[in-house]
């Protein structure tokens, strides 16, 4: 029988139950198909794509058609996931018209099922207007990446009380804009506890502790693709490129001395 498929409200009863949720970013046809497979919860077309794809220093120069396609991609390899969709930067900053466009536009162009925006309080009447077309919202509080410029540094985020109190006050805002739930990146432990307790839409963590509703991280972080980024929070579980780059210098050997192809593999 095929796996039922994850939905906004699947995912309200699975905080309810205290099942946690598994989310993992994608980008392409080839991952989503091997993760949907897999059984991970959540899908995130991640705005990271403009690192770990296109080999930018920071998530702000991806365009709003570059995540368009990356999300295309991603939508043909999924059977049973849920696939949020990132906002890119400057796609919903300016004002809430625009925001509500450039959702309608990832929503349309991609079949995604929901698109996940960054802030608190400043684009909640951007989420209101998005989630009133009928399009789901997921929320990113703590370290927002897109806000990098800002803040000068991807430390920890809401160490302080005046933040911290920020922060609970934020994810409260995006709870009744109509958030089905909430990213929290780089945020003391306990701070998350009280977040995901006050609110009845999941949290998911990155770098935010053992208390949230759920937890992602980037694909290539996780399958140890990349191996230069190391904070604490993540966990490896593979080195895949210690295992790619061994594949290839075998396939190389073998070119370079003509054990490749052999009499069987030629027609």
């Amino acid at each position: 029988m095929a796996a039922k498929k994850i939905t906004t409200n699947a995912l309200l009863k699975m905080k309810a139950n205290g099942e946690k949720i598994a989310m993992l970013t994608a980008y392409d046809f080839s991952f989503a198909r091997l993760f949907d497979a897999a059984g991970i919860d959540i899908l995130l077309v991640g705005d990271s794509a403009s690192n770990v794809m296109a080999g930018n220093e920071t998530t702000l120069p991806i365009t709003l058609d570059q995540m368009i396609y990356h999300a295309q991609c991603v939508i043909k390899g999924v059977n049973r996931s849920f696939v949020v969709v990132d906002m890119p930067f400057g796609s919903y900053q300016s004002n809430s018209e625009i925001a509500l466009a450039s959702a309608i536009k990832i929503m349309k162009e991609t079949g995604a099922h929901a698109v996940k925006l960054e802030g608190g309080e400043e684009v909640s009447e951007s989420i209101k207007r998005i989630v009133s077309a009928g399009i789901p919202v997921m929320g990113h509080l703590g370290l927002t990446p897109q806000s990098i410029n800002k803040f000068g540094t991807y430390t920890v985020r809401a160490k302080e009380d005046v933040e911290a109190d920020r922060l609970k006050k934020d994810s409260q805002i995006l709870e009744e804009a109509g958030c089905f739930g909430i990213v929290l990146e780089k945020i003391p432990a306990i701070l998350a506890k009280e977040v995901s307790e006050n609110i009845a839409i999941p949290t998911i963590g990155i770098g935010a502790g053992k208390y949230c509703d759920g937890q992602v991280l980037v694909m290539h972080d996780m399958l140890g693709i990349n191996t230069e980024f190391k904070p604490r929070f993540l966990r490896q579980y593979l080195n895949l490129q210690e295992l790619i780059n061994n594949a290839v210098q075998l396939y190389i050997s073998d070119i370079k001395q003509s054990t490749f192809p052999s009499d069987q593999e030629s027609y």
